[in-house]
């Protein structure tokens, strides 16, 4: 690397706070020049095949010519302007494709700036419609253990209390109802007995529940878990019978990842509300999206505060809704569902066998999902380095080791990241010593 690009890494070390990363002994930060397709070029030289799809969001691949062209021109007529009193084409036609595209009683839009607010709007629109209905004292939300719903404090507050890295806030975050994780695997015969604990929450506390809040079929952060559809089928069924609202958190899920395009698709299932973020944009600009049914956004309209109490600074922009079309567009237009099918072979089909290795608790694959969970934590710095390295852009967390590559990652492309991580499987300053699954 040049002095410029060397100057530039000392001070993102000293002064940019990353991700979960410490300010006094900082991760390296890899800097990246440009990317394209699939690939990450990084400035010091190497090109690195993309595992992540920069958190599970560039659908499409980098530098997507009908995106960029989506940007360019929208940012020749305005590039924001704020969505009180002033609305305009493209954020209209966004809504419209989502309400298309998304199950039937969603038929209201709120636009967002992230998912996490998505999320919180979610819950706000769910506490607000029950204060609207005279019902105040429906005021918890239940959820599941191992969920994962975002950072903000009404998102940390629903996200598992011991592993979804925010206990040490308990103190000062609402408290809410968690039944005990999905048990029975996506692959397995459904046990009716894994919502016993789940039907007992419902039925003890339902007169003080507003709204039951999981993702879909796949935990993401919590532990990239698969369960039963069963599963999902029964908690809608438990929030119709006990008059609960149901939050669909499809924001790592949605728009194709899992082979569905939303995942409640596995069960046949519809909720009153569902998240989207991420992928909206194809991995672009930051924009969220939260529906709901006609029911919920009348009520509330017709409550004490005779409107929906939200409203970000950037809600509706204008790029970021020019290029969720061009997305969707793509999306919608093309085969993507051929394109994850074809990735969920080929990670069945080379990534699934990886059990076998004798640092590996298990292995599942979902759409273009694919996991690999390790009996060790990883050593971030060292497996990064490694990856790096070879030629890959795979970010593990804690025991596990997973991709979700854009959809346009050929099998020349996933053969070496698997190989990548078959490498990294055999070297012990990979992983953290006294780190054993039981």
């Amino acid at each position: 690397m040049n002095n410029k690009q060397t100057d530039l890494l000392s001070f993102d070390q000293q002064h940019v706070w990353h991700p979960y990363t410490s300010m006094s002994e900082p991760l390296p930060s890899y800097l990246v020049e440009s990317a394209e397709g699939v690939y990450i070029n990084l400035a010091s030289g190497e090109k690195l095949v993309d595992g992540m799809a920069s958190w599970w969001s560039v659908l499409h691949g980098y530098n997507h010519p009908k995106l960029n062209a989506a940007l360019i021109e929208q940012s020749q007529k305005v590039s924001h302007v704020m969505f009180g009193g002033l609305t305009h084409e493209p954020a209209i036609n966004l809504c419209k494709t989502l309400i298309e595209i998304s199950p039937a009683p969603l038929q209201k839009v709120f636009l967002s700036d992230s998912g996490s607010v998505a999320v919180e709007v979610a819950i706000k629109m769910a506490f607000q419609y029950w204060i609207s209905k005279g019902k105040a004292h429906k005021n918890k939300l239940l959820t599941v253990k191992n969920g994962y719903h975002g950072d903000t404090f009404a998102t940390m507050a629903v996200c598992d209390p011991v592993t979804g890295m925010h206990h040490m806030f308990e103190q000062v975050l609402s408290k809410h109802y968690f039944a005990p994780a999905p048990q029975t695997k996506i692959d397995q015969p459904w046990q009716v007995g894994d919502i016993v604990e789940l039907e007992q929450l419902f039925s003890s506390r339902h007169q003080n529940i507003a709204a039951f809040i999981i993702e879909p079929i796949v935990q993401g952060t919590g532990g990239m878990r698969m369960y039963h559809p069963e599963y999902l089928k029964a908690c809608r069924a438990l929030c119709t019978k006990y008059d609960v609202l149901f939050i669909a958190d499809e924001i790592a899920t949605g728009l194709g990842r899992t082979g569905k395009m939303f995942a409640c698709e596995w069960a046949d299932i519809s909720p009153d509300i569902m998240c989207l973020g991420k992928t909206l944009t194809g991995g672009y600009i930051t924009l969220a999206a939260t529906l709901c049914t006609a029911d919920i956004a009348e009520v509330i309209s017709k409550g004490e505060a005779g409107c929906f109490m939200h409203g970000p600074t950037f809600m509706g922009n204008p790029l970021a809704c020019a290029v969720a079309n061009a997305s969707l567009l793509l999306l919608l237009e093309g085969n993507w569902q051929q394109q994850v099918n074809a990735i969920e072979l080929y990670l069945s089909t080379n990534l699934l066998p990886l059990s076998q290795h004798q640092r590996v608790h298990d292995t599942r694959v979902l759409g273009s999902i694919g996991v690999v969970e390790t009996t060790q934590n990883v050593n971030m710095a060292n497996i990064q380095k490694r990856f790096v390295e070879l030629g890959v852009w795979i970010r593990p967390f804690g025991k596990l080791i997973y991709i979700m590559p854009p959809y346009v990652t050929t099998n020349d492309q996933l053969s070496i990241l698997i190989a990548a991580i078959i490498t990294v499987l055999d070297e012990d300053e990979c992983f953290i010593d006294d780190c054993f699954i039981d």
